[in-house]
C-alpha cells in the first residue's frame, strides 16, 4: 500500500478518535461483550488490551506534571471499570460453556494466569488471588478513597478563599482580567475534579468487591456444571473450573490493581507543576544525613551472626556510596561561583548592586486596613467592600468621564485593629476609625431622640454618628438616623476623597487613552492635535484644572474643539480652561442647578468688584494683592449667603466677572466647599437669573 495512502486513513482514524468516537464505540463494545458470546482468541486480544491500556493509564498519571492536566481521568477510570466488567462477564461465559474441555478452552490468556502465575495449583491461586484483593480493596482502594473524600471536602472549602484571592490580587493590579478569569477556571476545575474523584473512587471499590463474588459465583457454578452436566468428577471438576475462575480472576484483578495505583497516585499528587519522579527523588534524597544513618544500620545489622550479611552489607555499602556522592554534589555546588546567564564571568557572593528594580512605584490609590478590619475584604466571611469600591469606580469613571485607577487594598500592622487610611499617591489623604460588625447611624440634621453607643462622626462628611449594635438598626431609623455599614462608611469616604482630588488620578497616560477613545469615533478632530496645537502637558493642565474645579470631561468632543480653536491662540492653561469652562458652560451650570430654568445666584456689589480688580492689578493673579480685612469680610458674608442658601435647598453660586472668577474660585475653594463661583460668560443663554444676595465691602 502507498505510504501517502496509508497516513492519510491513520489521520482519518485519528480525525474519527479525536471527535469523540472513541469512548462511545468503547461502551458500545463492553455492552456487546455482555450480550454476546465470544471466541477465545479475541477474549485473549480483549484481555491484552485491558492489561495494555491500564499501563498506559498508570505511566500517565506517574508522569503527569499537574492533577488537572489528567482531569480526564475520572471518566477513563468509569470506563475502563466498566471494559473490565464486561470482560468479566464474557470469561464467566466462555468459562462455564467450554471449561469442560481443557484449561486453554477459555483462551491462552486465562490458561497462562490459571497454569504459569500460580504453577498449575488452585490452593495456591487462592491464596494469591486473596492477597491481590487485600492489597486492592483494603490499602490501595479504600486508602485512595479516603483522600479523594477529603481532597474535594477541602477543596470545596478553600474555593471562597482562593475566589477571594484572586479578586483581591485583580484589584491590587498584579495581575490582569484573562489571568483572573484564569485562575478563577482553574479552581472550578480543581473542584470539579476532585468532586468526581471521590465519586469515581467507588466504581474502583465496587469493582474490587464484584472481582470477590464473580471468583466465587465462577467455582460453584463450575462445579454443578462440570459434575451435573458434563459428567466429571468431583476432583477433575474442581481443579478445571478453580484454576479456570483463578485465571480469569487474576487477569481482571491485575489491570484493576493498577487503576487503583494510578487513581491512588493521582489523588496524592500535589497541585504543583512538578514531574512525580523529580519530586520524591530531590525531597527523599535531599538529605545525604538519612542516607548515613540507614548505611550505618545495615551495615551493623550485616555484621550481626545469623544475618544475612551479603544483603545487608551490599545494601549498607550502595548507601553508603550514595551519600558520599550527595555529599560531593554539595560542596562542589558550595564552591562553584555563580554565572550571570548568558555570560561566562562568575558572580561574586557579596550583594547585587541596587538597581531600578528596587525602587517601588507608589500606589495611584491604597487602602490599608488593620487586622480586625480584614473581614471587610474578605469575600468567604460576607465583606463586601471589594464590590463596593469597584462600583465606586465605576460610578465615578462615568460621572468624571475618565478611568479611575484601581484601589490597592492591603493590611497593615501600624494601623491601630480598627483604623483604616486611604492614601492618594502614597499620601495618607483620610483615615478613621470603624467597626465591622456595627453599623453607623448618621444624624442627618434633625432626628427625635438620642442612640446609645459609641459616638463619633462621619469620615466622609464630618455629620455626628453614633456606632450601634445592628439589632439597634430599626430603632434607629425610626428616630431619623440615616443607618449604613462599615462597608458603605469606607466606600463612600473613598467617594467623597477621590471625588475632591479626581486632578490627581488624571495623568497622561490617561489623557492618551482618553484620545484613543476619542479618535475612534472623531479621527479627524484628534488627528495632529498633539502636539501640534497642544503639547501633551498643557493638555493635561486644562483637563486637571477643569476637574480641580469640579467640571467633569465627559464631553471630550467639545473640550477638544474649544482647544483646536483657542490653542494656536495661547498656551496659558489657565486662559485655555477659561475657554473650556465656557464652552462647557450648559454641561456645568446642569450639574450645579439641574434642569430648573432658573438660577439663583449671589453677587457682587459693583464697587467690592471694582477694588477687587484693582487688587488683582496691584497683586497679581493669585488674589496676593486682597486686603486682609476685606477679604475676612468678604469671606463671612459668603458664608452666610451659602448657609441661607443651603437651607432653603438651593445651590450657592457666586456669579461675577470672568476676570475675577479664577481668583475667587480659588478663594472659596477651602473656605467655602458648598459654593460654586461662576463668570457671566458661562450662564446659558436658556437660564434667568435670579440675584438672591449681593455681597458689599461690609
Amino acid at each position: 500500500m502507498d505510504k501517502t495512502l496509508m497516513l492519510t486513513r491513520l489521520k482519518g482514524y485519528r480525525g474519527w478518535l479525536s471527535k469523540g468516537l472513541g469512548t462511545p464505540l468503547m461502551v458500545l463494545a463492553a455492552l456487546g461483550m455482555v450480550v454476546l458470546p465470544m471466541p477465545a482468541f479475541l477474549l485473549d486480544m480483549l484481555f491484552s488490551f485491558n492489561i495494555a491500556l491500564s499501563m498506559v493509564v498508570l505511566l500517565v498519571a506517574i508522569y503527569t506534571r499537574r492533577p488537572l492536566e489528567f482531569a480526564a481521568f475520572p471518566t477513563v477510570l468509569l470506563v475502563t471499570t466498566l471494559l473490565r466488567l464486561a470482560l468479566n462477564v464474557a470469561s464467566t461465559r466462555i468459562v462455564l460453556l467450554e471449561g469442560h474441555n481443557g484449561p486453554d478452552a477459555a483462551g491462552h490468556v486465562i490458561e497462562a494466569f490459571g497454569s504459569v502465575v500460580i504453577g498449575g495449583n488452585y490452593a495456591v491461586g487462592i491464596i494469591v488471588f486473596a492477597i491481590l484483593m487485600i492489597i486492592n480493596f483494603v490499602v490501595v482502594t479504600k486508602g485512595a478513597g479516603r483522600i479523594s473524600e477529603v481532597s474535594a471536602r477541602f477543596t470545596l472549602d478553600a474555593m471562597p478563599g482562593k475566589q477571594m484571592a484572586i479578586d483581591a490580587d485583580l484589584n491590587a493590579g498584579l495581575i490582569n482580567q484573562e489571568e483572573a478569569k484564569k485562575r478563577r477556571q482553574d479552581v472550578t476545575s480543581e473542584a470539579d475534579f476532585y468532586g468526581s474523584m471521590d465519586g469515581a473512587s467507588k466504581f474502583v471499590k465496587g469493582d474490587a468487591v464484584a472481582g470477590i463474588m464473580i471468583l466465587f459465583i465462577n467455582i460453584i457454578g463450575g462445579f454443578i456444571i462440570g459434575m451435573m452436566q458434563h459428567g466429571l468428577s468431583f476432583g477433575d471438576s474442581a481443579r478445571l473450573y478453580t484454576l479456570l475462575s483463578i485465571g480469569d480472576g487474576l487477569v481482571a484483578q491485575i489491570p484493576s490493581l493498577l487503576l487503583s495505583i494510578a487513581a491512588a497516585i493521582i489523588v496524592t499528587r500535589q497541585n504543583t507543576d512538578q514531574d512525580m519522579g523529580q519530586a520524591v527523588l530531590g525531597q527523599l534524597f535531599s538529605n545525604p544525613r538519612s542516607l548515613i544513618i540507614s548505611a550505618a544500620i545495615l551495615l551493623v545489622m550485616g555484621i550481626v551472626p545469623g544475618m544475612p550479611h551479603f544483603a545487608f552489607l551490599s545494601l549498607g555499602a550502595v548507601a553508603a556510596g550514595l551519600a558520599w556522592w550527595l555529599l560531593t554534589l554539595e560542596k562542589r555546588r558550595a564552591a562553584k561561583p555563580k554565572k550571570v546567564e548568558g555570560s561566562d564571568q562568575p558572580v561574586s557572593q557579596e550583594p547585587r548592586e541596587l538597581s531600578w528594580d528596587d525602587v517601588m512605584p507608589v500606589d495611584i490609590i491604597g487602602l490599608e486596613v488593620g487586622y480586625q478590619l480584614i473581614p471587610l475584604v474578605d469575600r468567604s466571611q460576607g465583606g463586601e467592600l471589594l464590590n463596593r469600591i469597584k462600583g465606586v469606580r465605576k460610578k465615578l469613571s462615568q460621572d468624571l468621564g475618565f478611568l479611575v485607577p484601581a484601589v490597592h487594598i492591603r493590611d497593615n500592622l501600624d494601623l491601630a485593629p480598627n483604623q483604616y487610611r486611604i492614601t492618594l499617591m502614597g499620601v495618607s489623604t483620610g483615615e478613621a476609625q470603624i467597626y465591622h460588625d456595627k453599623e453607623m447611624a448618621i444624624n442627618p440634621g434633625q432626628v427625635f431622640g438620642t442612640l446609645p453607643g459609641t459616638p463619633t462622626r462621619d469620615p466622609a462628611f464630618g455629620l455626628d454618628a453614633v456606632w450601634i449594635s445592628r439589632d439597634q438598626v430599626s430603632h434607629a431609623q425610626t428616630l431619623g438616623y440615616t443607618v449604613v455599614d462599615a462597608a458603605t462608611v469606607v466606600a463612600t469616604h473613598v467617594s467623597q476623597l477621590l471625588s475632591n482630588h479626581a486632578a490627581l488620578l488624571l495623568g497622561h497616560d490617561e489623557v492618551q487613552q482618553l484620545l484613543d477613545l476619542v479618535a475612534k469615533h472623531q479621527a479627524k478632530l484628534v488627528d495632529g492635535l498633539v502636539p501640534e496645537v497642544i503639547s501633551m502637558g498643557n493638555l493635561v493642565k486644562v483637563l486637571q484644572n477643569l476637574l480641580t474645579e469640579g467640571v467633569p470631561i465627559r464631553d471630550m468632543r467639545t473640550i477638544l474643539q474649544t482647544l483646536v480653536e483657542y490653542a494656536p491662540r495661547t498656551q496659558d492653561p489657565e486662559v485655555l480652561t477659561a475657554a473650556c469652562r465656557i464652552a462647557l458652560r450648559r454641561l456645568i451650570v446642569q450639574e450645579i442647578a439641574g434642569t430648573e430654568p432658573e438660577l439663583p445666584v449671589i453677587t457682587l456689589v459693583p464697587e467690592l468688584e471694582r477694588i477687587l480688580h484693582q487688587s488683582l492689578q496691584a497683586g497679581g493673579n493669585e488674589g496676593a494683592g486682597i486686603e486682609p480685612g476685606l477679604a475676612e469680610r468678604m469671606q463671612r458674608s459668603l458664608v452666610e449667603a451659602t448657609q441661607r442658601q443651603e437651607l432653603e435647598g438651593q445651590p450657592a453660586v457666586l456669579l461675577t466677572s470672568g476676570i475675577l472668577r479664577n481668583t475667587l474660585a480659588k478663594f472659596v475653594k477651602n473656605a467655602i466647599p458648598g459654593l460654586r463661583v461662576l463668570s457671566y460668560q458661562e450662564v446659558p443663554d436658556d437660564k434667568q437669573i435670579r440675584i438672591v444676595s449681593a455681597i458689599g465691602q461690609n
